[in-house]
Parts: structure tokens; C-alpha cells; sequence
């Protein structure tokens, strides 16, 4: 007699906000999926679908209200996790027919809500989940999340109250994950948390064992034990602690990128002193010097606020003068925004909209014109481009070790026929813009 196998219900995800966000989006997939649902691609065909939402700032509170509301007018069962969960009274007393409502790394009561809307079906004849996790990014690359929470106080973040301090994992369940997505063919690893270099202060900096081997829970240990893997290593959120010197080293040994995300969010000193951090800005300009020194291609990329509370027009222009003496090859600039909960609120200097709007634009003027110069440095030269995407002309894109995925630029070939998504292969580079490089294969 023919037994028919039971329909598994199906799931949709809608995840919104940060890689360390994405990486809880398919954790909790992963765990779904283990217990026997399907996957979703549309709201049509899902039983139920869950939003994970961004709470950092006000802007993406209103994008996550906004995929909160799409989901339930396109669908109608909706489970709301994620930074914004804390607010769930908020998020109720508008959308009174959520069906759940939990807060960030959350998985289980995520789980338990979506099994409560959809129980699952099980099944024995089904392999469910690959070895590496379900993941939402190309098979090429994944996220590895080191670590949950921040124990820094900035004025302007509420992340601490949303995702508490700083918790890390141990070393050898980091270098499990990440061998299991090198075995599933990632040729890049991007290592993502609140911050990345305090990683394992918590716990002391203690060891754990894989395969017999002890593996301290540190920065350096880590991204030396990533980079034997033999894959790409990215490291993303450093703080600039002196320790990050250590992990120069790595580079000119080739274990780990040339490539540095170092969160600066300004440089006039009273800004920083006002934001608490760390306000040394001219040690900094002189590491920075120290570490181009050792890897001459070093690209690092920053974010920053304007218009922060007491910002003169003076704290500004030196803003402005400390990006030309660092030359940050990318960077992100954010008008200021007042979050709920956050202790700059209380500061006075408030600056006025239209100034903000105006420090803006010309932060990324100054920025861009640092940017294009920094990639026409790179034209004539020969590269390694991992390939991202492929077209029916002979065309292909894709990042050099100098880019990460969604936020930096791309490089664009030409006469490509026969790449696929994932190869890496030399690219001599023949023009360059303000984002982008262009080039051909060597």
C-alpha cells in the first residue's frame, strides 16, 4: 500500500535590519525547518508568516511597522520578533491580530508561537536540514555571529537594552559553524557582532576544545583559527582597542581580509567626549597610519553621525579635515536621530533639521570624492574577485577582498563566460567610479 506524505506547513520570513539580525532570522529557519516545515517564498503560500524586526532607530521602526502591516494585509498570521518586540504593547495596540510578539534571540518562544499557529508535521523520510544551517544569503558566503550584546554605554544606542550585554560563544562552536559552511561551499566568512574585538571578555578569555585542540576565546585566536579554514575572513564592527593590532599581522599573513569595519561615529573631540566614546582621535589617525603601513591595501570602512547634539560648526569641519587624513575608503553617514531610551536625548545643543540635512550632504561629498580617488589607485592593477552574479552576455559581478556584500561597492567585468557565483578569479581593473571598479579577466 502507497502512504502519501503529509503536507508540511509552510513558513515565511520577512527580515529586516542588520546581518546579526539575518543571522537570527536563519538560526530560527534552521530550527523550523528541522522540525518539519517548509519554506515560503511569497505570502500566498504561507500558513504563517514571521516578521523580524529592526527597533535601532526611529526610521527603521517605521520600515518594520510597515512589513508588519504588508504582512498582515497579504497574509494575515504574523509573528513579530525581533529589536522591536520589546515595544509589543506598541505593536499590538496597532496590529491587534499579530499572533505573537517576542524580543531579539528570542528562538525558542519564536518557535513555540509558530508551532502554536501551524503545528508541524513530522516526518521520518525527509532530510531537512543541510549540515551548515538554512541560510539566507548566497551559498557562497555566510554570516558567523560571535557574540550577542554590547557592555558599551554610547549615548546615542539603545542596542545594550535591546540585546543586554555582551555574551559570547565559545571558540570551538564558532570554528564548528564556520568549517560546516566552508564544507557547504562558502568561500567567505563574515564575522558580525555588536563588537567584534571585545569578543570573549566575558568569558575571561577561557579556552575550549574541537577536534583535541584548545582555542582561546580572543579576537586574534579567533580569526587566526577562521583563517585556516581557507576561506575568505571579513571582519566586521571592530572597535578600535589597541589589542586590533594584533590582527594586522593576520592580514600580510593572508588569514584574514584586508579589510576593517570600525564603527568611528565622529572625530571632533567633544563630540565623542558627548556620544561617550572613545575620543583619542589622533592615536587613531596615527594606528591608522601604523596599520597602512604593514598592509599598504588596507580598506577600511566606517560609519558616522552628524548633526549629534552640541555639534558646532567647527566640531564639523573637523569631522570633515579628520576624513581626509584617515582617507576611510567607505563610509556610511547618518543625520542624528533621538531613539527613545537613548541617554543623548536629555543632552542640549539640539541641531536643527536643515542643518543636519546640509552637514550631510556635504559629509558624502567630501566622502565620495576620498572613495574615487582610493579605487583609482586600484586601476591597472590585478585582483581577486569573488563572483556574485552571472549574466546571459558575458557579464559578470562581483567584490574584492577590499568589499563586503549589500554595503560597499562591486566590481563589474566584462568577456566573463563561463564564471559562476562563487569562483574567485584574477580581474585586471580598468576603470574605477566613486563606488564601483570595472575591469576584465587577467
Amino acid at each position: 500500500m502507497n502512504e502519501s506524505l503529509a503536507t508540511a506547513p509552510r513558513v515565511g520570513m520577512v527580515s529586516l535590519g542588520c546581518p546579526k539580525a539575518l543571522v537570527d532570522s536563519e538560526r530560527i529557519l534552521t530550527q523550523l525547518r528541522s522540525d518539519g516545515y517548509a519554506l515560503s517564498g511569497d505570502y500566498a503560500g504561507a500558513d504563517v508568516v514571521i516578521v523580524n524586526t529592526c527597533g535601532f532607530l526611529d526610521s527603521a521602526k517605521a520600515e518594520s511597522l510597515e512589513a508588519i502591516g504588508e504582512a498582515i494585509a497579504e497574509n494575515g498570521r504574523v509573528i513579530v520578533t525581533g529589536c522591536m518586540g520589546h515595544e509589543a504593547d506598541a505593536i499590538r495596540a496597532r496590529f491587534p491580530a499579530v499572533l505573537a510578539v517576542t524580543g531579539p534571540q528570542q528562538y525558542d518562544q519564536v518557535v513555540s508561537a509558530v508551532h502554536d499557529a501551524a503545528p508541524p508535521v513530522r516526518s521520518a523520510y525527509i532530510d531537512l536540514v543541510p549540515d551548515a544551517g538554512l541560510k539566507l544569503t548566497p551559498r557562497h558566503y555566510g554570516y558567523i555571529k560571535i557574540s550577542e550584546g554590547c557592555n558599551h554605554t554610547c549615548a546615542f544606542c539603545i542596542i545594550p537594552d535591546l540585546r543586554g550585554r555582551l555574551v559570547s560563544r565559545p571558540p570551538a562552536a564558532i570554528v564548528r559553524e564556520a568549517a560546516a559552511l566552508v564544507k557547504n561551499g562558502a568561500k567567505e566568512l563574515l564575522v558580525i557582532s555588536q563588537d567584534t574585538s571585545a569578543y570573549g571578555v566575558d568569558l575571561k578569555h577561557t579556552t575550549s576544545a574541537l577536534g583535541g585542540v584548545e582555542r582561546r576565546a580572543h579576537i586574534t585566536d579567533l580569526a587566526r583559527a577562521l583563517g585556516s579554514l581557507g576561506a575568505w575572513v571579513r571582519l566586521h564592527y571592530v572597535y578600535p582597542y589597541p589589542h586590533v593590532d594584533d590582527l594586522v599581522p593576520l592580514m600580510v599573513q593572508g588569514l584574514v581580509l584586508p579589510y576593517l569595519d570600525i564603527p568611528f561615529q565622529h572625530a571632533a573631540p567633544a563630540v565623542l567626549k558627548a556620544m561617550k566614546r572613545p575620543a583619542n582621535e589622533a592615536k587613531v589617525l596615527e594606528r591608522i597610519a601604523k596599520w597602512r603601513g604593514l598592509v599598504p591595501d588596507l580598506a577600511i570602512r566606517s560609519t558616522f553621525i552628524v548633526g549629534f547634539p552640541g555639534e558646532t560648526e567647527d566640531d564639523f569641519q573637523y569631522l570633515l579635515d579628520w576624513l581626509q587624513h584617515a582617507q576611510i575608503d567607505r563610509a556610511g553617514c547618518f543625520k542624528y536621530e533621538a531613539v527613545d531610551g537613548a541617554r543623548a536625548n536629555a543632552l542640549p545643543g539640539a541641531v536643527p533639521e536643515a542643518i543636519k540635512e546640509e552637514r550631510w550632504h556635504r559629509f558624502m561629498a567630501v566622502q565620495a570624492a576620498i572613495s574615487e580617488a582610493r579605487l583609482a589607485q586600484k586601476i591597472g592593477r590585478t585582483i581577486d574577485v569573488l563572483i556574485d552574479e552571472v549574466d546571459d552576455e558575458g557579464g559578470a559581478s562581483g567584490r574584492s577582498k577590499y568589499d563586503a556584500p549589500e554595503i560597499d561597492g562591486m566590481v563589474h567585468l566584462r568577456d566573463c563566460g563561463g564564471v559562476a557565483p562563487g569562483d574567485i578569479i584574477a580581474a585586471t581593473i580598468e576603470d574605477a567610479d566613486e563606488t564601483d571598479l570595472f575591469g576584465v579577466p587577467a
